[in-house]
């Protein structure tokens, strides 16, 4: 049974979809946008509306609250080919406050040439703010791209001490 709610956060409505325990999407969008974005196999499961999610959601609240390491609490799982999940890992090994280049995440996820590739994985990441793709900049520093728009990745930065 896949389980949905959406938190009011800082920044904006978080929409989060968990497995059990395990978030497999969140983002700074609707629910039902969201849940369109998870694998088909997963959108058949049965899904349940709720005010939380157990552990989930008081691990994001503690992030917004100052507990910046709280989202390594969570447990996460993201359909996506062998790259992306490498990119994905290493994202999760960026401490809050860091920041590493696309050509950083290329070079960590297996493949130095992998740029562009470690560019899509970000696009692609179901499970923003735990997978931290906002971490994740342009060599030189500028802040890229971010799925949700720019003004979001820019205060996540600054929540963290980043910028």
């Amino acid at each position: 049974m896949l389980l949905r709610t959406t938190l009011k956060t800082p920044v904006g409505a978080l929409s989060l979809i968990s497995r059990e325990h395990i978030l497999i999407a969140a983002g700074f969008t609707s629910q039902d946008k969201l849940l369109a974005s998870i694998s088909k196999q997963e959108r058949q499961l049965e899904s349940k509306k709720v005010n939380q999610i157990p552990i989930i959601s008081d691990l994001v609240s503690d992030y917004f609250d100052g507990d910046l390491r709280a989202l390594d609490g969570i447990k996460v799982d993201q359909e996506g080919e062998k790259f992306s999940q490498s990119a994905w890992r290493v994202m999760r090994k960026v401490s809050p406050g860091k920041t590493i280049s696309y050509a950083d995440l290329a070079k960590r996820a297996g493949s130095d040439d992998a740029v562009r590739a470690a560019g899509s994985a970000c696009a692609r990441n179901l499970i923003a703010l735990v997978v931290p793709c906002h971490r994740i900049v342009k060599t030189g520093g500028a802040l890229g791209n971010y799925a949700y728009g720019l003004r979001y990745k820019e205060w996540l930065l600054k929540h963290e001490g980043a910028l």
